[in-house]
């Protein structure tokens, strides 16, 4: 494993950061993990993640990656999606067997579909290449601020044979157990609190991401689908979750 750290980017003893004007030191206490096998994009993401005080390592192979991901415990991977031995998808999948570490994708591909494979296996969020650093530093930011904790309830809340443990972060439907993404549970989560509540997009979005989250509001669309794809719930005929024309979406029958 190699970790790339460009001249001068960090001090020996410190880690922290140094610059032409002589600023302060910065301890790192979060580990980044880079994955990505273009010297150019690591050569950019590996400082900025310095400056927001990452210990940052990086791998340019999806095996690899599932394993440094297993050993280092990271708290964040900017994960590209076309690897060596094994996309990036494959690898989010993997990763998400064993860690709640904060997962941004990090893609040259425009199709949709992509972002719903990418967020249907567990990133939390998309970002095209090319992409603004500054963008970049504002997602991290905002993903960083959603808490990984499971809720304290004990409620459990029934819909027709859709049963939802909130304190176990379940979801059963027809008695068998539904595998969720924590964004696609707290969605679920959510809407189920006020089953006759009509949410908008923004109240998912605050309940679900955060009041500060900065990113496209269609990721809640994205994240429907494939939830309502996981619980066999079709749009058309829904029995879960009903879209609400003009405003957003609801739970409940009728």
């Amino acid at each position: 494993m190699a970790t790339m750290t460009p001249g001068n980017l960090l001090t020996p003893a410190t880690g922290g950061q140094v610059g032409a004007g002589g600023v302060e030191p910065v301890a790192p206490s979060r580990t980044a993990l880079v994955v990505d096998d273009a010297p150019e994009i690591v050569a950019l993401l590996v400082p900025l993640l310095q400056r927001e005080g990452f210990v940052v390592e990086t791998i340019g192979d999806g095996v690899a990656a599932v394993e440094a991901a297993r050993t280092l415990a990271p708290d964040l991977i900017l994960l590209d999606l076309a690897l060596p031995s094994l996309d990036g998808n494959e690898v989010c999948r993997q990763v998400r067997s064993f860690s709640d570490a904060y997962i941004i994708m990090l893609t040259a591909r425009s199709e949709e579909v992509d972002m719903l494979v990418g967020l249907g296996v567990g990133a939390d969020d998309y970002l095209r290449k090319p992409f603004s650093p500054r963008e970049l530093v504002a997602r991290i930011r905002t993903v960083l601020r959603r808490p990984r904790q499971a809720p304290t309830s004990n409620d459990e809340r029934t819909f027709g044979d859709l049963v939802l443990a909130v304190g176990a972060r379940e979801v059963r439907v027809g008695g068998q157990v539904i595998d969720l993404t924590k964004t696609e549970f707290d969605l679920l989560a959510a809407l189920s609190s006020q089953p006759r509540v009509s949410f908008t997009r923004p109240m998912l979005i605050e309940r679900v991401w955060g009041a500060n989250w900065y990113g496209d509001a269609h990721l809640v669309d994205v994240h429907i689908a494939n939830l309502r794809r996981k619980l066999g719930d079709d749009p058309r005929t829904p029995r879960f979750v009903r879209t609400v024309r003009g405003v957003g979406y609801r739970m409940g029958d009728g």
